[in-house]
C-alpha cells in the first residue's frame, strides 16, 4: 500500500506545538482526535510525534514491542523516577528481566498474595465510623501501599516508611506529567517543583534501597516479593546476560513494583466508589451480591468467582479511567503503520484513555454500565436482557498488551476488587458537598476532591 503523508493534529501553536492543549485540558483534546484520522502528528515543542487514534493500529505498536519499542518523552520521564526496570526497559533487555521478575507473579502465588490483602483491607477500614467523611483517593491509596509493602517486604516497618513514600508519589506524579509535555530547554530550569521532584526521586531510593539492606542483614527467606526477586535465576540456557538481577536492578523492580501496584488499585477502588455513589441501582445490585457471599465479612480470594458483578465493576472502571492514560513508544527501525511510513526513531503516541472512550469501539462510552462486560443476554445479572456486542480484540488495554502487558495486572485487578468487595459489603458511601470530582493532572488517573461520607450498613443475606 502506498505511503500517505501523516496530517497534523488540530492546535498547533509555533515553538510549543500542541504541548499547551496536552497541559490544559489532556482529556479532551485526546477525545477529539479521531475524527481528524487514525495516525496523527504531534509536537511537543521541538519534539515530533505521532498518536494512534484506532485499536486495530494501537493493537499493531503493542504487539510488535521489538519495532514499537519502549522510548518517547513519557519513559524518558519515568525512567528519572524507575530507574532500567520491567516496566521502562527496552526490548532488548526486557526478555531475561521478565524471565526472572515472572516468579514473582506466577499464577499460583496470586492466592498467598491476597490473603495479606484481606488483612490489610480489613484492618484500615476497621478503623472507619459512621458517619466519617473521609478522602477516598487518601484511604485507598492508604490500603493499597500497606499490602504491597506488606507483599514486597513482610519484614518491613510499615508505619515509618508508609506515609513519606505516599507523599513522594504525589509529588512525582505530579510533575512527570508536567515534565512529559514541556519542551526543551525549560525542563532543564531549576524550578521548585523540579527542586521537589528530584528531592523525592532520591528519598524514594534511599527507602527502598534501606528497605533491602535490612532485607538482607536479616538472613531469612520470607516467600515475599524482595526474596524470590533476590534469589531468582535465569535457566535460559540461549542467555548470553547476566542470569540474576543486579542489585541496581532489584531497586529498578522494587520502585517500578511499589508505584505501580500502589497508585493504579488506589486509583482504580477510589473512581469505583465514586461511580457507585453516582448509581444506587448498580450500588443495590453490588449490595445484593455481597450480601449473600459475604454478609459483612472481608472479601477474600475465593470468594471471587462467586462476584461476577463486582468484577465487571473493576473491569468498567479501568476502562473509564486507565491508569496510564497516556503511553510512549519509539519506532527502532522503518515502518509502516496504517498504509503510512514512519521512520525509526519516531516517538509513537498511544492513549488508553481515547481508545475507551470511542463510541464505536464501546457504545455510549461515558456511561457507567458494568453490564458491558457481561457474558451474555442469559447472565442473570444482567436484568436489561440486552444482547452485549463482545468488545473489539485489542480495545480494551488498562494495563497495556502483548508481551509489554503489566506483568501484574492479575495482581492489581485482584486487589481493587477484594477492596470493593470488602468496603461496599460493610459500608454504603455518599458523595459530599463540594467542588466537582475531576482527574487530576498527573501520569497516574487520579481522582481529585473526591470526599464521600461513610454509613455503616447491615447485610441482608439472600
Amino acid at each position: 500500500m502506498p505511503a500517505t503523508a501523516i496530517p497534523r493534529a488540530p492546535g498547533h501553536l509555533p515553538l510549543l506545538g500542541h504541548s499547551l492543549r496536552l497541559l490544559r485540558d489532556p482529556l479532551a483534546y485526546l477525545r477529539s482526535l479521531p475524527a481528524h484520522g487514525d495516525l496523527l502528528r504531534l509536537r511537543f515543542g521541538p519534539v515530533g510525534a505521532v498518536i494512534v487514534c484506532s485499536p486495530e493500529l494501537t493493537r499493531q505498536v503493542l504487539v510488535d514491542d521489538r519495532t514499537f519499542d519502549k522510548g518517547g518523552p513519557m519513559f524518558e520521564r519515568a525512567r528519572e523516577v524507575l530507574g532500567n526496570g520491567l516496566a521502562t526497559c527496552t526490548h532488548d533487555d526486557h526478555r531475561r528481566q521478565r524471565r526472572l521478575t515472572q516468579p514473582a507473579f506466577h499464577p499460583q502465588r496470586i492466592p498467598l498474595y491476597a490473603q495479606t490483602m484481606t488483612e490489610q483491607i480489613g484492618r484500615l477500614t476497621d478503623r472507619w465510623r459512621d458517619g466519617q467523611t473521609i478522602d477516598v483517593l487518601t484511604e485507598t491509596r492508604a490500603i493499597a501501599a500497606r499490602t504491597v509493602a506488606a507483599t514486597l517486604f513482610s519484614d518491613m516497618p510499615i508505619n515509618r516508611s508508609i506515609g513519606e513514600l505516599i507523599d513522594d508519589f504525589t509529588v512525582l506524579g505530579a510533575v512527570a506529567h508536567q515534565r512529559m509535555f514541556t519542551p526543551p530547554p525549560f525542563d532543564r530550569l531549576p524550578t521548585p517543583g523540579k527542586r521537589r521532584y528530584q528531592q523525592a526521586i532520591t528519598r524514594l531510593h534511599d527507602t527502598i534501597r534501606q528497605i533491602i539492606d535490612a532485607h538482607r542483614a536479616g538472613g531469612t527467606d520470607h516467600n515475599d516479593l524482595l526474596s524470590i526477586l533476590l534469589t531468582s535465576r535465569d535457566h535460559d540456557p540461549h542467555a548470553a546476560q547476566r542470569s540474576q538481577l543486579s542489585e541496581s536492578e532489584v531497586i529498578d523492580q522494587i520502585v517500578t513494583f511499589y508505584i505501580g501496584g500502589t497508585e493504579a488499585t488506589a486509583a482504580t477502588a477510589a473512581w469505583a466508589l465514586h461511580r457507585l455513589g453516582e448509581r444506587q441501582d448498580i450500588e443495590d445490585r453490588l449490595h445484593a451480591e455481597l450480601d449473600a457471599v459475604l454478609g459483612t465479612r472481608p472479601a477474600t480470594y475465593d470468594d471471587l468467582p462467586q462476584l461476577p458483578l463486582t468484577g465487571r465493576i473493576i473491569t468498567e472502571t479501568l476502562r473509564l479511567y486507565p491508569p496510564l492514560w497516556l503511553i510512549t513508544r519509539t519506532t527502532t527501525k522503518d515502518t509502516l503503520l496504517g498504509g503510512h511510513r514512519v521512520p525509526a526513531g519516531t516517538v509513537i503516541v498511544f492513549s488508553p484513555y481515547l481508545l475507551h472512550h470511542q463510541p464505536d469501539v464501546f457504545p455510549d462510552p461515558d456511561r457507567f454500565d458494568p453490564d458491558r462486560f457481561a457474558p451474555s443476554s442469559t447472565d442473570p445479572h444482567n436484568p436489561s436482557g440486552s444482547r452485549r456486542t463482545a468488545p473489539r480484540q485489542g480495545s480494551l488495554i488498562p494495563f497495556g498488551g502483548g508481551a509489554r502487558k503489566c506483568i501484574a495486572d492479575t495482581f492489581g485487578a485482584t486487589e481493587a476488587a477484594l477492596a470493593l468487595a470488602t468496603i461496599t459489603a460493610r459500608w454504603q458511601l455518599r458523595p459530599v458537598p463540594g467542588p466537582q470530582v475531576r482527574p487530576s493532572r498527573g501520569v497516574i488517573f487520579n481522582p481529585r476532591d473526591l470526599r464521600m461520607r461513610i454509613s455503616a450498613r447491615t447485610a441482608h443475606s439472600a
